[in-house]
Parts: structure tokens; C-alpha cells; sequence
């Protein structure tokens, strides 16, 4: 499948080197594709990246990676992921799967830095609502980058991911992503505002990271 990454950094560059290895043709949206050797947030240099993947991935611009995926994947951050949806024109790409993974985080005052989500401010629905042509899925947030595609390097993989969104079939074309990451407790939130939960929860996720010391960790729904 042909995917387009809206983002450069530790997010956009662990899911792309998965999907690469799962053979997906991948591209990586960033604003200045020539600049190969500016260090990412949280990651290496793009050109890094690309010779990790034996150039089988290509970094673009968030037009080019837009117009390229069959699904796209927004791995902005979450108070810039409008913004760099409009400059990848995202409104005229036609009723394609969007997977969000953003969360609103301030390091104004240092770290750890705060969660912005609430009930009345949350990424994936202001997505949802400024891109209607997209099919939102909301995914990820709540994990550290190795575990989204590694769900077994923690408890065994015995452990939850949550998607929410309005569109049922684009549910379960992004579950099949994550099962072909490892992924078997899937748990579907409901509608796109069901995403409220998730990306609140981050502040908690934050905490958790602080008193254990690792982001090598996760959650269990046991219902």
C-alpha cells in the first residue's frame, strides 16, 4: 500500500521503517525535504533514516507525501497538525484514511510538559472537523514510538490499543495495520469524539513515564 507520513520526527520515522519492512511504499512528509541533516525531534537525521531503510522509503513535501498515500498518517505535532494538513492539502486529496497520531503538549515550562487535551480540545476531532473529505482514525497517542510497532517488547504484547473514529470500514483497514504489527487487543472507542479519552489520557501516560523511567510501557483493559 502506498503511505503518506505527515511528519519527520521519532513518530513518523519508527511507523515508516515498520511499514517499510511490512513492504508498504512509504514517504515521509516534512517541510524542507533538502534539509537531510537537521536532527529530528527525538530521532536521527533524515538521511539516517533513509540509510537505515536502504532508501527504500522517500523523504517529500506534505503535498507530495498527501497526493502519494492511499492512507495517510499525521505524526505532527498536535498543535501544528491543521496547519501542516492545509500545506499538505489535505482538503483536496479526496476521502482518504487518515491515521492520527497527535497529542497537545506544552514544554513551555520544561519538562515533563503538560497535556492540553480536554473535552473541548481535542486533535482528532478539530481534524475530523477542518478536513471532513478525510476519514479520521485516531491511533497511537497513547504509546510510546517503539511499542506502536513492537506491542511484544512490553508484557508479551498482552496489553491495549484503542482507535476511534466515524468511519467503521476505515477502523478496520487500521486495524489490520496494527495486527500486522503484533497488535491483538485492539479495543474500538467509538466515534471520533471518542478520541477525547485518549488523548486526555496522555497526562497520565506522562506520569507513568516519570515514575517508572521508561517509556517502554503501557495499559490493559481487562474486561
Amino acid at each position: 500500500m502506498k503511505i503518506g507520513i505527515i511528519g519527520s520526527g521519532v513518530v513518523a520515522q519508527t511507523l515508516g521503517a515498520k511499514l517499510i519492512e511490512l513492504g508498504h511504499d512509504v514517504v515521509l512528509g516534512t517541510r524542507d525535504p533538502q534539509k537531510l541533516d537537521e536532527k529530528k525531534n527525538m530521532t536521527g537525521t533524515l538521511r539516517e533514516w533513509l540509510q537505515q531503510n536502504q532508501n527504500k522509503g522517500k523523504v517529500v513535501t506534505f503535498p507530495q507525501a498527501a497526493a502519494h498515500g492511499e492512507l495517510l498518517i499525521n505524526a505532527t505535532a498536535g498543535g501544528i497538525s491543521v496547519e501542516a494538513l492545509k500545506i499538505a492539502g489535505a482538503d483536496n486529496v479526496g476521502s482518504k484514511v487518515l491515521i492520527d497520531t497527535a497529542n497537545i503538549l506544552d514544554f513551555s515550562k520544561g519538562m515533563p510538559p503538560r497535556a492540553l487535551a480536554s473535552q473541548d480540545n481535542c486533535v482528532a476531532e478539530t481534524i475530523q472537523t477542518a478536513f471532513p473529505n478525510l476519514k479520521v482514525v485516531k491511533c497511537f497517542n497513547t504509546i510510546g514510538a517503539p511499542v506502536m510497532v513492537n506491542p511484544k517488547a512490553v508484557g508479551g504484547g498482552d496489553h491495549t490499543i484503542f482507535v476511534s473514529g466515524n468511519d467503521s470500514v476505515a477502523k478496520a483497514q487500521v486495524s489490520e495495520i496494527l495486527k500486522s504489527f503484533g497488535w491483538t487487543d485492539i479495543l474500538d472507542l467509538g466515534d471520533i469524539s471518542s478520541a477525547r479519552g485518549p488523548e486526555m489520557y496522555m497526562a497520565m501516560w506522562i506520569r507513568l513515564w516519570g515514575a517508572t523511567q521508561t517509556g517502554m510501557l503501557n495499559i490493559k483493559v481487562v474486561r
